[in-house]
């Protein structure tokens, strides 16, 4: 299988450009500011008092609760978000011209797929920091690997182990287009991680986590949107007439990039 990466990018960018688009971009807002609302949050409580004084003027949205009711709202928004992602993988990986409304089947299996897509998360996020550990290039190829996990999980409602040999599957042959697709994400990481200082040093402290906010979801969902539009690029290849059906993928070989 071979990835056409400008078709794949100019294919993602027009699946947000719908109504659709514009309610997962809303959905993705809300989360990013709850998210960063509550750690802001949980920080301040459990930091001691006498520097908690001191950081408060430099931390920005938070809200008035314990930490431990911060924590916890945390954890319910962490499920949540795993659900938002099912949800957007099953929207954006829809035919272009369905795009533009939510799946039937949007809510199908819902509970499970939000469930299988967290643990299985939680499994790449470390063989990524083991793979990067190690050595920086093996954490790159993982990542590449498993860029399509989170739409065997949503779209194909498969398994956590599942998941990650079909991710595997459909991204050999493809690794290097793909890993121009994880650059991008880690040059925007390095603007992040470059403007949020001077803002904060600029004492702007809450601008600064509503231009973060801002940014992220701006880049996330023409991200995964990318990617949702190269995933169904390479499952169309695959299904065609001829093609051999990919088997269970033999880690002991070495895979072609």
């Amino acid at each position: 299988m071979a990835l056409q990466l400008s078709h794949a990018v100019s294919d993602g960018i027009r699946r947000i450009f719908t109504w659709t688009g514009g309610v997962l971009f809303l959905g993705l807002l809300a989360i990013q500011f709850g998210t960063q609302t509550l750690v802001n949050t949980a920080a301040l409580s459990y930091l001691p008092p006498e520097v908690a004084t001191g950081y408060s003027s430099a931390v920005g949205v938070s809200l008035p609760i314990s930490g431990n009711v911060a924590l916890a709202a945390l954890s319910v928004l962490v499920l949540l978000s795993s659900t938002y992602f099912v949800i957007l993988s099953r929207t954006l990986s829809q035919p272009l011209s369905e795009v533009g409304s939510f799946p039937t089947s949007v809510t199908d299996r819902l509970g499970r797929a939000s469930l299988i897509a967290l643990v299985g998360g939680v499994v790449v996020m470390i063989s990524i920091m083991i793979g990067s550990v190690l050595f920086v290039i093996p954490g790159l190829f993982f990542a590449v690997s498993f860029l399509f996990f989170i739409f065997a999980v949503a779209v194909e409602d498969r398994g956590v182990i599942g998941s990650l040999k079909r991710s595997w599957a459909l991204a050999r042959g493809s690794r290097l287009k793909l890993g121009v697709l994880l650059l991008l994400s880690v040059l925007f990481g390095g603007f992040i991680g470059a403007i949020a200082p001077l803002l904060t040093l600029a004492g702007l402290p809450v601008v600064t986590d509503i231009a973060i906010i801002v940014f992220t979801a701006a880049f996330l969902l023409p991200y995964y949107a990318i990617i949702a539009a190269a995933y169904r690029q390479l499952c169309d290849e695959q299904s065609r007439p001829g093609r051999p059906t990919t088997g269970p993928v033999d880690a002991t070989q070495t895979q072609r990039l």
